[in-house]
């Protein structure tokens, strides 16, 4: 009987099922239907509104984003709160648990990234972006530094702390960022993973700066994407 229960409890907690004792294949069902794994990046620097996160997933419909989030809200991933007087709104955000998915977005994300098939011309979110950073440092090219860049994309605003062999990046006003990097994320991307010239950045109202020059002029250098495969012949 006991067993019975907790075949059916499985079963309501997700709606694809591998019937597979592998890791990976409840990975899978807890975040392989589509938009999920989208919707759980997009909280990884913290809660967000529904309306910001169908902002920054342009090609996700509300239904099916309510059909996510009530998804992985009950599968323990996400949680609904309600912010303080005087916001007083829902904001979703990610459990305890949610947070550790880092790790898996993180390292796909690396992995994808080598293939040919990759366009980085794509669009791109601010949060996307910001996680890249985290993922695609050279720690052998930043252990003696530490210093503080800021990022605005719109209203949304991330402060990050470079130190040692890592970026801390949290979701709030860079008041003690020695740079700064103003405008849209596609612009950062275009500098510091596409090697695209600052200036015809700020000419294309994409991307400007203000701050130090020097840690500006250094900031891409301190990320690498990692070596493409060759083409398939």
């Amino acid at each position: 009987m006991k067993l019975e229960k907790t075949t059916k409890r499985s079963e309501t907690a997700t709606s694809r099922r591998y019937e597979d004792a592998c890791g990976t294949a409840l990975g899978l069902e807890l975040l392989g239907d589509r938009w999920a794994m989208f919707v759980v990046r997009e909280l990884m620097l913290g809660p967000r509104r529904f309306s910001d996160l169908r902002g920054d997933l342009p090609g996700l419909s509300a239904n099916v984003l309510t059909q996510r989030l009530t998804e992985l809200e009950a599968r323990g991933i996400v949680e609904k709160t309600t912010l303080p007087p005087p916001a007083n709104v829902h904001v979703y955000g990610l459990t305890p648990w949610g947070y550790e998915a880092e790790i898996i977005i993180r390292e796909l994300g690396r992995w994808a990234v080598r293939s040919p098939l990759h366009d980085p011309t794509l669009p791109i979110s601010p949060v996307s972006i910001m996680l890249s950073l985290r993922t695609l440092i050279v720690p052998e090219r930043t252990k003696d530094l530490d210093f503080v860049v800021g990022f605005r994309f719109g209203a949304l605003a991330f402060r990050g702390h470079l130190k040692g062999d890592q970026i801390a990046v949290t979701r709030e006003e860079p008041d003690d960022a020695a740079a700064m990097f103003i405008g849209t994320a596609p612009g950062l991307g275009a500098y510091v993973h596409g090697g695209m010239p600052l200036g015809a950045l700020e000419a294309a109202g994409l991307l400007r700066t203000e701050g130090d020059p020097a840690l500006i002029a250094l900031f891409p250098s301190l990320f690498e994407l990692p070596e493409k495969l060759p083409p398939k012949e």
